[in-house]
């Protein structure tokens, strides 16, 4: 289907001609109109972070935007994953930025681990799915809409010097073809240069082991392939975040005082913090913003039509696949009630038979019980009339002693 697409664009590419103007027509201010346009609409960005509690993903927010977030700490005793969604409207020279910030409160901290990815699919795909929705209303209202989409996610990585955790390759596998990732290396400065530098190799060597795709910094723009290019090899980012400032030399810096020394937040010598704020928010913002549309929710989006019985067919109208759709599902509808009909005659006459079953059954017992009244009852009118012949018996016994003892009293009168 691809191929034919592709074969019927080049073919209407074919039949465009080219004309030259004659003079200045002014189309040419078509990308400064953009340019105001979208400044005075304003822009918004939603990042994912994703590590374990305390690895340092509120400090770098804040050290990355310059500002004070004010995050709450999170207890490590949560029962499951929660993910915690920050909104703040921010404003640089004249641009404007809506920037959500998603956090996976208790993300590994968990004994069992095996389901802690879940509900971060749910929410990225729950985003996904309101924006779809809104997509399909017939009464849309996108421009005002606030997009609440994944562009980026931040991976914190624990710096063991290692490898990386079963649960980071897991997470990553299911996110990769939902969100663009960038994996960091979570406070840097616990390691020395040359096991960090071995360690990002390792992490990389697993990632492509395990066919997980992260994001790639785009090389089809001149102005900035070979920034991006160069970029792409310093993955995963080793990052050191920190709000405090230190005097180093004659003037402040971001920085991390230890006894030893002093860790330099924008110093690339010590860490790799300002090449992610410059990946991140300098160059390929709207790159991110972009291939989150027209890939990840492209592919969900595609995904759910699909499932709802839509699919690219030029044979067919949308309104053709919708009758169709339609008089699939009222096939359906009807299989299912005759169904559930046959069902219920079939149950009615189960009961039916039960019922007659337990009729018989209590007929049974009744004659049953009938018959043993019966010989109850004629035992008992036997032992009755016994009864009767022996007290008739004792009667006539009883007379003829009392007329026997008449008769002598009479005799013996007789004598005196």
């Amino acid at each position: 289907m691809a191929n034919v697409d592709a074969k019927k664009d080049m073919k209407n590419l074919a039949n465009i001609r080219n004309a030259n103007l004659a003079g200045h027509v002014g189309f040419d201010s078509l990308p400064d109109q953009l340019v105001n346009k979208s400044v005075a609409d304003g822009f918004c960005f939603n990042i994912l972070c994703i590590g374990e509690t305390g690895i340092g993903k509120s400090v770098l927010i804040d050290t990355l935007f310059n500002t004070q977030f004010n995050s709450v700490p999170a207890s490590h005793d949560l029962p499951n994953v929660r993910l915690k969604a920050h909104t703040y409207d921010l404003r640089e020279s004249n641009v404007r930025l809506k920037l959500t910030v998603v956090d996976t409160v208790g993300f590994g901290d968990q004994i069992d681990k095996s389901d802690s990815y879940k509900p971060i699919v749910d929410y990225i795909d729950a985003q996904f799915e309101a924006y779809l929705q809104e997509e399909l209303k017939v009464k849309r209202a996108l421009h005002f809409y606030h997009d609440t989409r994944i562009h980026v996610c931040l991976y914190f990585i624990a710096p063991t010097g290692h490898s990386l955790k079963s649960l980071d390759l897991v997470t990553m596998k299911k996110l990769d073809t939902k969100v663009n990732i960038i994996p960091v290396i979570a406070k840097a400065d616990t390691i020395t240069k040359a096991e960090l530098l071995k360690f990002k190799q390792k992490i990389m060597v697993e990632l492509v082991s395990n066919g997980v795709q992260l994001y790639q910094f785009p090389t089809d723009d001149e102005t900035v392939a070979d920034v991006n290019n160069a970029m792409n090899g310093h993955l995963p980012f080793a990052i050191v975040g920190s709000m405090d400032e230190v005097k180093v030399g004659n003037k402040m810096v971001k920085a991390r005082q230890y006894p030893w020394g002093t860790v330099q937040v924008e110093n690339e010598n010590h860490c790799d913090f300002v090449r992610l704020r410059e990946m991140l928010l300098r160059t390929n913002m709207e790159d991110l913003r972009e291939n989150t549309h027209a890939k990840h929710y492209e592919l969900y989006r595609r995904c759910k039509l699909q499932e709802m019985g839509f699919a690219d067919n030029e044979t067919m109208s949308l309104q053709e696949t919708y009758e169709q759709k339609r008089n699939q599902h009222l096939a359906e509808l009807q299989r299912k009630e005759d169904e559930m009909r046959q069902m219920f005659v079939v149950r009615v006459k189960e009961k039916e038979a039960e019922l007659k079953e337990a009729e018989k059954e209590l007929q049974t017992k009744f004659e049953n019980l009938k018959k043993m009244h019966a010989d109850e009852k004629k035992k008992i009118d036997d032992k009755r009339r016994m009864l009767d012949e022996e007290i008739a018996a004792f009667q006539r016994r009883r007379t003829a002693v009392t007329n026997t003892m008449a008769q002598a009293t009479t005799i013996s009168k007789k004598k005196k």
